[in-house]
C-alpha cells in the first residue's frame, strides 16, 4: 500500500511533466527551458502554484497572475499518470525490468492520446520510441517466451502484424468511404504498439480501442457535437487498448466464452 502511494505521488510529478511535453512538443519547443508559464498572459508560473492537482484546486482552475481559466486536462493528466504509474508498480513490481519498459511506454502513449485529441496529429517520432522500447524490452517481456532471438522475432512480427492490421482497415476504409477512415499516424502507432504487444496485442487493441471509440463516438452524437461524417480522433483508442494489454495481456481467446459442445 505504502509502495502505491508512493508510485502515486511520483506519478502526479511525472503527468507534470507529461504536460509539459504536451504543450511544447508539436510546437518543436524545449522541454527543459523555459520555465513553466500561463498560456494565456505568459506569466511565468511559480512552484508553490505548479504544484500537481493541488495547486489547480487551491487557484480554483485560474491563473494566479491573469484570473484566466485554466485547462482542466492538467489535473486529469497529473491524476491518470498517478493512477497509471501506481497500478504498472503493484502489477510489475516484481519484474523492474518490464516495469520500466511498460510505464515509459505508457506514459508515451498518455502524451500521444492528448496530442491526438487536440490536434489529430499523431508524430512518428512517438511511434519510434513505442518500436524501440518493444524492440529493446522483447528479452524482459512476460509475454514473450524463448530465447533472445525468438523474443525479438515475436516483437518485430508484432509491429508488422500492428501496421499491417491498421493499414488494412485504412485501405477497406478509403474503398467503402472513398477517403481516408484512418490516419497515417495511426498505422505507424500500431506497428509500435505491436512491437510492445505482439500480434495477439494487435488483434485486441484493435477491438478494444473500436468498441471504446464506438461509444466516444455514440456519446458526441447523441450530444450534438458532431455528425455521422465528423472526424475523430482513433490514436487515443488504440492507445487505451495497448495500455490495458501492457498491465494485463487479454489474448483473442479472451473475448468469447467457451461454448459447451
Amino acid at each position: 500500500m505504502i509502495i502505491a502511494l508512493a508510485a502515486f505521488v511520483l506519478g502526479l510529478i511525472l503527468g507534470s511533466f507529461l504536460n509539459v511535453c504536451i504543450v511544447r512538443l508539436p510546437k518543436d519547443e524545449s522541454i527543459v527551458f523555459p520555465a513553466s508559464k500561463c498560456p494565456k498572459c505568459g506569466a511565468a508560473i511559480k512552484a508553490y502554484d505548479n504544484i500537481p492537482v493541488l495547486s489547480y484546486l487551491f487557484l480554483r482552475g485560474r491563473c494566479r497572475a491573469c484570473g484566466q481559466p485554466i485547462s482542466a486536462r492538467y489535473p486529469f493528466v497529473e491524476l491518470l499518470t498517478g493512477a497509471v504509474t501506481a497500478l504498472f508498480v503493484h502489477r510489475w513490481l516484481g519484474s523492474p525490468a518490464w516495469l520500466a519498459v511498460s510505464l515509459l511506454a505508457a506514459y508515451v502513449l498518455i502524451i500521444v492520446s492528448v496530442i491526438d485529441f487536440e490536434t489529430m496529429m499523431i508524430s512518428d517520432a512517438f511511434s519510434l520510441a513505442l518500436f524501440l522500447l518493444g524492440m529493446g524490452g522483447s528479452l524482459a517481456n512476460p509475454f514473450y517466451e524463448g530465447s533472445w532471438a525468438a523474443r525479438l522475432g515475436y516483437s518485430a512480427l508484432g509491429a508488422a502484424a500492428g501496421a499491417g492490421f491498421i493499414w488494412g482497415l485504412a485501405l477497406l476504409g478509403k474503398v467503402l468511404y472513398k477517403k481516408d477512415a484512418v490516419g497515417e499516424g495511426d498505422i505507424f502507432l500500431m506497428g509500435g504498439i505491436g512491437a510492445l504487444c505482439g500480434w495477439q496485442g494487435v488483434i485486441t487493441a484493435v477491438v478494444m480501442a473500436s468498441f471504446f471509440g464506438s461509444i466516444y463516438g455514440l456519446s458526441l452524437l447523441l450530444l450534438k457535437r458532431a455528425d455521422r461524417m465528423s472526424h475523430m480522433p482513433f490514436g487515443p483508442f488504440l492507445a487505451l487498448g495497448a495500455a490495458i494489454n501492457l498491465y494485463r495481456l487479454v489474448r483473442p481467446e479472451d473475448f468469447f466464452l467457451t461454448l459447451p459442445f
